[in-house]
């Protein structure tokens, strides 16, 4: 899985966008996308929203490079990461399936 910053980075990249007239773009300050685009700054949910919107990417795309990300950052340094997440997964299913009868 691609890791949002390189996501960021290369669609921006494609619309020829250099850094400051992005962040012009998205109204956000050029230090925070640059290390957002670094991976040295995680992006707010609002953010991804923007990002999304002004350059036309699949909300659910962003959305799951986000929440990997996230993930990564509180488990992927752990031993026990892995049997975490099968825990986890089956909570989630669980809610899911509670919450919108999937």
């Amino acid at each position: 899985m691609k890791k949002l910053g390189k996501i960021i980075r290369k669609e921006r990249e494609k619309r020829k966008l250099l850094l400051r007239q992005a962040s012009a773009l998205l109204e956000i300050d050029q230090a925070i996308l640059s290390k957002i685009e670094r991976g040295e700054r995680k992006a707010t949910k609002e953010q991804i929203l923007k990002f999304s919107d002004k350059y036309e990417i699949e909300e659910e795309e962003l959305m799951i490079a986000w929440l990997a990300d996230k993930v990564y950052q509180i488990v992927g340094d752990e031993k026990q990461a892995l049997k975490a997440l099968k825990v986890a997964e089956k909570e989630v299913k669980y809610k899911t399936t509670v919450k919108y009868g999937n």
